[in-house]
């Protein structure tokens, strides 16, 4: 759920990211693109909706992803794609937490999703996961390739198990049929090293998850690192960065760990980081389909080279000399290794012994005064007899390369940082929304949905509508309520309103609040200032999305099937509340949190509407 607000941002900013990110000798130049397979669940810093929320409910128009593949291939066709689900949708697992009970079920739903992707959005999928950091299952596995084939899908090739090296590697050494199906071998944030087993099978060896680090110079001096050292120390020819673009509230979980960050969009205000620049150096210069030469890549004062061809005459050469303290990535610790300035000669043999001259790219990160010099072009280096020396100092990344087409792009200043606005409104009247989601609303539990009222003549038919009814198979600990939030994550003082429709009788509830101080992965644990009304006529405020903290409650007359206006008002340490413009109780105490966000939700995974809602 980490490009959840870069939908929002108006013309030119939008196309101007997307550039940055995808298109070929620009930016960044992304060679694969691995997209969610949104399944109503939590996978990080948010929910994705699921193309099928209900056994007999087929949409693919939700979301953002189909949107963002369809960007990445109208600038780079050539952009390998790759879908993973995270959740999943509960019929699935027909009341149970598990996708695999009824494995030709979770077949059918994936195959759906990319017969989806090609018949509404002529995009054609690559690669295809298993279950994002968690169990795989033989049979599930097998049974998925029958029915790639069955569908005509041979041309999509599986990858797993997206966790780690084993147990996968040492079940395909045992399982012949399993070893025929699957393709790749994915493991997650594997510290550039790999296993025994995972080099027997002599499959593709991938790092299918890795990065996801703070996008300053540090974050990029791990980047550097990873890229190359993954195939130098671990074989391994792909390295996907979680994330793409930090386009979520930078107060959720892992904020700003994107290659750049584009977290405003009601602004228009973005950054090309670091991270972006490190990565042209390897794909602007290479493709997939291009070989990595089998050489020793390590450098003897430290830091790394790999050497790359296509085959045809063409030759790459990317070195970085990062320093430890410089290019901490997240996750695994990294032992202690030293880096000195040294004189590295190369020799060129065989076919490249004809190489004249070389192209140079150079970065060099500084983390004295943060003026790094980033993807600079400098003058082309001699090749003397097939040989040729390079003075390399610490935290520095060259590409030697024959091709003349690399080309650092950069698009006008974007605006200037603005907090989220102070006063905002939205009335979610829109006939034709571009996506299924209110702009910088971001769902943590459920799915928050525009709705066309068709049994309402009056001033709620269009409305924002939680379509969630069921607990989905969890990848993290949902929240066993449902909830979006908006706004700024410093806010102290505010008033919220909201038009609220319960939908359920009897035990059905909805609740505006704030100062919410949660969501992701953390969002069971979430704290705030919460007014709940419920079907049975009663209210509550609470201190807590989970309701345990009870800090005043009564009779408020509210009904289900029935509109009514809600009013939460915040300030300093004191809340009070209006239901229909009258005051319903006052002088709650507030002791923390002393900030938050905006939200609405559910007292369960149930329908509910809202509409004309307003934050100041």
């Amino acid at each position: 759920a980490t490009s959840r607000l870069l939908v929002n941002y108006q013309e030119p900013y939008r196309s101007q990211i997307l550039d940055y990110l995808f298109k070929p000798n620009f930016g960044a130049s992304l060679h694969i693109l691995k997209v969610e397979i949104g399944g109503d669940g939590q996978s990080t810093d948010g929910t994705e909706p699921s193309h099928m929320h209900y056994e007999d409910d087929e949409n693919y128009f939700r979301g953002y992803e189909w949107w963002l593949m369809k960007e990445a291939k109208k600038r780079n066709p050539q952009i390998k794609l790759i879908g993973l689900p995270w959740t999943f949708p509960a019929w699935i697992g027909k009341g149970e937490n598990w996708p695999y009970d009824y494995p030709h079920v979770t077949a059918y739903y994936i195959i759906s999703w990319i017969v989806g992707a090609k018949q509404y959005h002529d995009l054609d999928i690559d690669y295809i996961g298993i279950w994002n950091e968690r169990a795989f299952n033989s049979k599930y596995i097998k049974l998925l390739r029958y029915a790639l084939d069955k569908h005509g899908l041979q041309q999509v090739r599986i990858i797993a198990s997206d966790r780690l090296w084993e147990p996968i590697s040492f079940v395909l050494l045992l399982d012949s049929e399993l070893h025929e199906v699957v393709d790749v071998i994915g493991a997650h944030y594997p510290g550039t090293k790999t296993v025994p087993n995972a080099l027997l099978t002599q499959k593709k060896l991938w790092s299918s998850e890795d990065y996801s680090t703070f996008n300053d110079e540090v974050g990029a001096g791990c980047w550097a690192r990873i890229l190359n050292q993954n195939y130098v120390n671990g074989n391994m020819t792909s390295t996907i960065a979680w994330n793409l673009v930090a386009s979520y509230y930078e107060d959720l979980p892992f904020g700003r760990c994107g290659l750049m960050t584009a977290q405003e969009p009601w602004s228009g205000h973005y950054k090309v980081e670091a991270p972006i620049w490190i990565t042209a150096h390897t794909t602007q210069f290479t493709q997939p389909g291009w070989s990595y030469l089998q050489v020793d890549g390590h450098l003897e004062g430290g830091g790394s080279f790999v050497a790359l061809t296509d085959g045809l005459g063409n030759l790459t050469i990317i070195i970085e000399t990062m320093t430890h303290n410089h290019s901490k990535c997240i996750r695994p610790p990294l032992p202690h290794f030293s880096v000195s300035p040294q004189r590295a000669t190369f020799y060129l043999r065989g076919s490249f012994h004809f190489v004249k001259t070389l192209q140079v790219w150079h970065s060099r990160l500084d983390f004295e005064s943060a003026n790094s010099s980033l993807f600079k072009q400098l003058h082309p280096i001699k090749v003397w007899r097939g040989s040729f020396s390079l003075d390399l100092d610490v935290d520095e990344v060259y590409t030697l390369t024959t091709l003349k087409t690399g080309r650092k792009c950069s698009c006008p200043e974007p605006p200037p940082p603005q907090p989220f606005p102070s006063n905002y409104k939205d009335d979610f009247n829109i006939r034709n929304p571009p996506f299924s989601e209110a702009p910088n609303f971001a769902d943590q539990t459920g799915v928050f949905e525009y709705f066309i009222n068709g049994s309402d003549p009056g001033d709620h038919v269009f409305t924002l509508r939680q379509v969630v009814v069921q607990r989905p198979i969890t990848w993290v600990s949902d929240a066993d309520q449902t909830i979006s939030i908006i706004g700024n994550f410093q806010w102290v003082n505010l008033t919220v309103t909201c038009d609220i429709y319960i939908e359920k009788p009897r035990d059905g509830g909805v609740f505006i609040a704030g100062r919410v101080d949660n969501g992701g992965i953390y969002v069971r644990r979430t704290k705030g200032v919460f007014f709940w009304v419920y079907a049975d006529g009663t209210y509550r405020v609470t201190g807590d999305l989970a309701g345990e903290e009870i800090l005043m409650k009564g009779l408020s007359g509210v009904r289900a099937n029935a509109w009514h206006t809600l009013t939460l008002n915040i300030q300093g340490d004191s809340a009070s509340g209006l239901l229909n413009g009258y005051p319903l109780w006052e002088n709650v105490t507030i002791f923390e949190p002393s900030n938050g966000w905006a939200a609405i939700g559910t007292r369960s995974f149930e329908f509910a509407q809202f509409d004309n809602f307003h934050v100041e």
